[in-house]
């Protein structure tokens, strides 16, 4: 029985072809959680307006806790 590695390059490739970098932005709310938002640093401003992602304070942890 023979094992084809291709498709495994193919994804790989595939993947680092659509590599995006972020950008992010920190909101900060007198009422409410305070919110990161992340997007796309190079989209367009009609691209912001549906590619972007928030995250609300309860949404992190501390870097050192999950170590």
């Amino acid at each position: 029985m023979t094992t084809n590695t291709n498709d495994v390059d193919t994804r790989q490739s595939a993947f680092d072809e659509t590599s995006i970098e972020l950008d992010s932005v920190t909101i900060q709310h007198n009422d409410a959680p305070n919110e990161c938002a992340m997007f796309p640093r190079d989209a367009s401003d009609i691209e912001l307006m549906t590619n972007w992602i928030a995250a609300y304070d309860d949404g992190f942890v501390r870097l050192e806790s999950m170590r």
